[in-house]
């Protein structure tokens, strides 16, 4: 077999790259897309429980973070959420908006796959599946590829690869590589949108709660999210942690207002007024599930007392933690299970407007595997459609 012959490859048949296939595909451009899995969007498929939450209503650049803040807001603003809800309204996807302008599919991720792969086919895109790439080289009039399904040359080479995120969906440094490759700079990654773990000591009496969930505040770095947190065997979980987990550094403290609607204060003051004689654990599972209740009183120490024997600064300090209660997580649970990766190509590298490398002609860089990372909540898939349209439009 010959090197075959492409105006346009992208490797990563994942969201952004089959979305900016199909867009360089309407333009006449004969365009291949390569992944190294078995079948494509494997990350789409699991995403949002497998109901993808593919976008969000109230997506702007302010939820999104990046060591150049304004980097993301030019494809943003050209490819929008009411863009991709236009698009997903034409091939009849039903689907509803779960909480904070956060859209589902009301059957399944497999119908946003269908799509995407259907745009790809109306333009004529070739996807080729189980397809590992072993090099890439630049060549006089573009890039030349050794694959394990054939030599390829193409003019446009496309990096849509991901990050580290779930490395058992087939998740690879390979994005990374290539940009370093070229002479880009690629800042450092870690995990984001994931679980907390917690000190043992912590962890023993945390993890009786495991399946808790409840509705607090959760911040760090003048940052902070309100939506829920899970109690996991493990540690702290759900929507509010993963978002807050984004800002966190190693060695850093969490402040989690467990009352994000109650002054702990003035509840304890009113309890001590109209139940003198009820038991702190009585009181407190007005607020919590008893277990919830009884697990924070031994394990902040407090005397499950009559709530009138207690003294003004053991009310004091119960009322501190309830409303700012201050947890040095031991880490998080890594790339297993974070949903998206911090950090990666630097957009210093890159042009906002068409994605390509600023100094290395005809090299794109699009989706998660650029330093742009989204808040839970479909944020990160508009990033793909944005970016992937972007560069869509002129590779």
């Amino acid at each position: 077999m010959g090197i075959q012959q492409r105006d346009v490859i992208v490797i990563g048949a994942g969201a952004a790259g089959l979305f900016c296939a199909a867009e360089a595909g309407k333009r006449g451009r004969r365009v291949e897309v390569l992944d190294h899995a078995k079948k494509v969007g494997r990350k789409i498929l699991m995403s949002g429980g497998g109901r993808c939450n593919f976008t969000n209503m109230y997506a702007s650049a302010e939820n999104f973070l990046s060591a150049n803040l304004h980097f993301c807001k030019s494809a943003l603003s050209r490819y929008t959420q009411w863009d991709f809800i236009s698009l997903v309204n034409d091939y009849g996807i039903a689907y509803h908006e779960k909480t904070l302008g956060q859209l589902f599919c009301d059957e399944s991720a497999k119908d946003i796959v269908r799509l995407l792969l259907s745009e790809c086919d109306k333009a004529g895109v070739s996807v080729t599946t189980r397809c590992e790439v072993v090099s890439v080289e630049k060549s006089d009039n573009g890039y030349y590829l050794s694959t394990s399904s054939g030599d390829y040359a193409c003019e446009s080479l496309v990096i849509a690869t991901g990050g580290l995120s779930m490395p058992k969906l087939g998740a690879t440094p390979f994005g990374y590589k290539v940009a370093e490759q070229f002479g880009l700079n690629v800042l450092p990654t870690r995990a984001a949108l994931v679980p907390f773990t917690l000190h043992d000591a912590d962890k023993q009496h945390i993890s009786e709660l495991s399946g808790v969930s409840v509705d607090v505040s959760a911040g760090c770095q003048d940052t902070s999210f309100k939506e829920a947190m899970l109690f996991t065997h493990r540690g702290l979980s759900g929507p509010a942690m993963l978002q807050i987990s984004s800002y966190w550094t190693p060695g850093e403290t969490l402040q989690i207002n467990l009352l994000p609607e109650n002054d702990a204060q003035a509840f304890i003051e009113n309890a001590r007024n109209r139940s003198p004689d009820a038991l702190l654990a009585t009181c407190l599972a007005q607020l919590f599930p008893k277990r919830m209740a009884l697990t924070l009183i031994n394990y902040l120490g407090w005397r499950n007392c009559p709530v009138k024997q207690l003294s003004h600064s053991e009310c004091d300090a119960i009322a501190s933690a309830l409303n700012d209660w201050q947890v040095k997580p031991n880490g998080t649970e890594g790339y297993r299970t974070a949903e998206v990766t911090l950090g990666g190509v630097d957009t210093d590298n890159l042009s906002s407007k068409t994605m390509m490398a600023k100094d290395v002609d005809g090299l794109y860089f699009i989706g998660e595997v650029v330093d742009v990372t989204g808040w839970l909540g479909g944020y990160n898939f508009q990033w793909a459609w944005s970016s992937g349209w972007a560069a869509g439009q002129v590779v």
